[in-house]
């Protein structure tokens, strides 16, 4: 379970290193070769994968814990559930106690939806078979990425995040 945990939130590192390392290339106007260019976005109308077992985002702590059950690890900010040894999911509320990220690994890729259904398109792929790829829906106010790890035993991370707003 630790091990898991270790695992999940060096997932989310990699996923929020990526998204801010595009977001910095971007600001600089400049074109990025290597792992940072694994960010590049595209903007799409319309989110193809908005909610992960009827949980969404904005949803109370309440809705979210019906509709997933009881979690392995609870909190006024966060829970995370243990589905199966291939399947994890951590909810991240805010104050208000309203889901603002879902992030969801799959270890092995086992249960995980086809990147096509989640984030449309081809992903960047990296030399090492590691492919990642973030679509942002300004107009929704949330962003979902998906990443593959490479090695032996490849993880599958999902995540849909709320935007922060501007000037927050």
């Amino acid at each position: 379970m630790r091990n898991m945990k270790r695992n999940f939130f060096a997932a989310l590192i990699l996923v929020l290193f990526f998204a801010f390392a595009d977001l910095s290339s971007s600001a600089n106007g400049q074109t990025r070769k290597g792992p940072a260019a694994l960010t590049r976005s595209t903007e799409v109308q319309q989110a193809l994968y908005t909610e992960y077992k009827g949980v969404r985002l904005g949803v109370t702590a309440e809705e979210a814990r019906a509709k997933l059950g009881t979690p392995a690890l609870k909190g006024s900010d966060q829970d995370y559930y243990v589905f199966s040894d291939k399947e994890t999911a951590e909810i991240v509320y805010d104050a208000a106690g309203k889901v603002v990220t879902l992030s969801v690994d799959y270890l092995g890729g086992v249960g995980a939806p086809d990147y096509k259904t989640v984030v449309g398109g081809e992903p960047e792929q990296a030399s090492d078979g590691t492919f990642y790829k973030i679509v942002r829906y300004p107009s929704q106010g949330f962003w979902v990425s998906y990443n593959r790890s490479a090695g032996p035993v490849a993880m599958v991370t999902i995540t849909i995040q709320k935007m922060a707003e501007k000037g927050k």
